[in-house]
């Protein structure tokens, strides 16, 4: 039967009966089969074999005629029973109710098989024997069939005897704009309807049955038609289900990601390594080395943290820091960055101004332990070049090939490299390699002479020692105390002003995408994103960014600090500053702006006794001078 009960009969028809094979004798269910007429032929009566032949016409036709009056009868008697049904469902009375409504939650709760009227004893037992005839159910106290609304795997039963409030249909209903009013409409419907249902005091306002109670002009359909729309599945939009989902499974956005790469840090801090790593795959979305500077620096720092997380997956640089691509990048990075290169030409001004004091046969000698490609001493020599005229100067550089440097090879090329320009401009020049331990240090094995400046340039040097943090042998330290025992006229200190030594591993992270945050920036604002040099800068800080980040002990390589701990530290070993001054940080600008065009983010100012390089207020390098 079709929801609603509805007075037609037809769905009966259209959903099952009874086969032609099933007329064994002649009765009124017999004459359908699934809700049509079977083929004319089965609807002849079926005698026995003796009898077949012995019948004339008119009893042929008199038997077919009163077939077709049964026909007749039967449907008015359907016809009839139909409309009595329909207005006894029409007719329902309110009850005492003691469970919630599993109709409705604006009223009691409606008991189908206690609240049927008992007028249905008035309906004959002839009726009765027609509702097993045509399958049509009588209304009786008792329902032997459970009523079902719904329909497939989403219909419940309200007569069941193991029914409970668990066992309804539950549907995820994520409410949309314009949604609330129309459930808003459906309740306003439902009470109405309710009302004119169950309401005994209401007027007589339709047509009158049973008793005398009125009885509601609301239709069968109507009811009908308003519990479906109550009780069916509400399938949320495209829209809804797709933002359901995205808020639901899927991970949300990242809006920052420094902030990112900050709680990933503290995951990793926390142990947690799972939540640390999900972290770290949504970063994928916004890391691109090739894109902005930003992007650029997200990739590299997630993975440098990706090897904090999983070393064996992805192992942290630490011999790559000595190869010769390492090298190369680090140099072009002195080379390209206007804030480091200025910091070797602070340094070389602090080593000139050691040897104005000399008026004739000026001999300057300077230790270098990381020379590099000797980029710093081509600025020196220019500068040099100018004090040949009227003062034969004597140049003499020694470096050292157990300090970090690349062999001992390379070194006297680079040498060789030096040694025509400062011909050229007619300066002596002299370059030695030594192979020293620290602890070998001495003038004697240096071979200063006398009337010599010696100068000791330490220009980015300190931060790849160890010190006491990491082992008890405290080579920073050693190391200051042996330049200490030489007597230099002049110490030059450069270094990169981050806190990364001894800080937390939170705070070196931090640390880490501030300070390369800034020379990303700043490199974005001096070469293209597709140069050349510039990938392999970039390559290489990501290197620097990921031991800093990724490793511990003496796998750690990259140890920078703040100058206010150089500055304790060089105190601690002897010792003073040696202020710089404001001229030289008017010099350095006025080379800045001619290489950067005056570029409004690069910064140079004297801070502390130290000449301070940045970008967009950040310090990135500070030079400084001691003796």
């Amino acid at each position: 039967m079709s929801s609603g009960f509805s007075g037609t009969g037809h769905d009966f028809y259209t959903t099952g009966g009874f086969t032609g094979r099933s007329m064994a004798t002649n009765t009124p269910q017999n004459l359908y089969t699934a809700g049509i007429f079977t083929d004319p032929a089965s609807q002849i009566h079926h005698r026995r074999p003796d009898s077949i032949g012995k019948r004339s016409l008119a009893e042929f036709q008199n038997q077919h005629q009163q077939q077709q009056q049964q026909n007749h009868l039967y449907q008015q008697q359907q016809f009839q029973h139909q409309q009595a049904l329909g207005l006894y469902l029409r007719n329902i009375k309110q009850r005492t109710f003691q469970q919630p409504s599993p109709i409705s939650p604006l009223s009691p709760p409606v008991d189908f098989s206690a609240s049927i009227s008992p007028d249905a004893s008035s309906i004959s037992s002839n009726n009765s024997s027609v509702s097993s005839r045509y399958g049509l159910p009588i209304p009786q106290r008792t329902f032997q069939q459970p009523i079902l609304f719904g329909n497939g795997i989403n219909s419940f039963s309200l007569n069941n005897p193991n029914f409970s409030g668990a066992s309804y249909p539950k549907f995820a209903v994520k409410q949309e704009p314009g949604q609330e009013s129309e459930k808003k409409h459906m309740m306003n419907r439902l009470q109405e309807l309710e009302k004119q249902l169950l309401d005994d005091d209401d007027e007589n306002d339709g047509v009158q049955g049973g008793e005398g109670d009125a009885v509601s002009v609301v239709t069968n359909s109507e009811w009908s038609e308003t519990i479906q729309n109550l009780i069916k599945p509400i399938s949320p939009s495209p829209t809804s289900s797709s933002s359901s989902c995205s808020s639901s499974s899927a991970s949300p956005p990242i809006s920052c990601p420094k902030q990112s790469l900050m709680e990933a840090a503290s995951a990793i801090s926390e142990g947690k390594a799972e939540v640390a790593a999900e972290i770290l795959t949504r970063l994928k979305s916004v890391s691109n080395v090739r894109g902005t500077s930003e992007q650029r620096l997200t990739a590299y720092m997630a993975s440098a943290l990706k090897s904090r997380v999983n070393p064996a997956e992805f192992p942290p640089p630490v011999s790559e820091l000595y190869g010769k691509d390492h090298v190369g990048s680090t140099q072009l990075l002195y080379e390209k960055s206007p804030c480091l290169k200025l910091g070797f030409m602070a340094a070389n001004l602090a080593i000139l101004e050691a040897t104005s004091q000399q008026q004739q046969n000026c001999k300057l000698h300077v230790v270098d332990f990381d020379v590099g490609q000797g980029v710093q001493y081509l600025h020196l020599i220019h500068t040099l070049a100018g004090r040949t005229a009227d003062n034969p100067v004597c140049l003499r550089i020694t470096t050292f090939a157990d300090f970090g440097n690349c062999g001992e090879e390379r070194l006297k090329r680079v040498g060789d490299g030096l040694k025509p320009l400062a011909t050229k401009n007619g300066i002596r020049f002299d370059f030695n390699v030594l192979s020293l331990k620290v602890t070998d240090l001495s003038p004697e094995k240096l071979g200063v002479e006398e009337g010599e400046v010696l100068a000791v340039n330490l220009a980015f040097k300190l931060y790849k020692l160890p010190d006491e943090s990491v082992t008890t042998e405290n080579l920073r330290d050693e190391l200051l105390r042996r330049v200490k025992g030489l007597g230099p006229a002049v110490v030059t200190v450069v270094e990169q002003e981050m806190n990364g030594n001894t800080a937390p591993f939170s705070v070196r992270v931090a640390e880490a995408c501030g300070y390369y945050g800034a020379l990303f920036d700043s490199l974005e604002a001096t070469a293209g994103r597709e140069n050349s040099d510039r990938v392999r800068i970039e390559e290489g800080l990501g290197r620097r960014a990921a031991n800093s980040v990724a490793c511990e002990g003496r796998d750690r390589v990259e140890r920078c600090e703040v100058f206010g701990k150089w500055r304790a530290r060089m105190g601690m070993a002897g010792f003073a500053l040696k202020p710089l001054g404001q001229s030289v940080a008017d010099s350095l600008r006025v080379r800045l702006n001619s290489e950067t065009c005056g570029n409004p983010g690069f910064t140079v100012k004297e801070e502390s006794g130290g000449i301070c390089f940045g970008w967009m207020g950040r310090t990135l390098s500070v030079a400084s001078a001691w003796r």
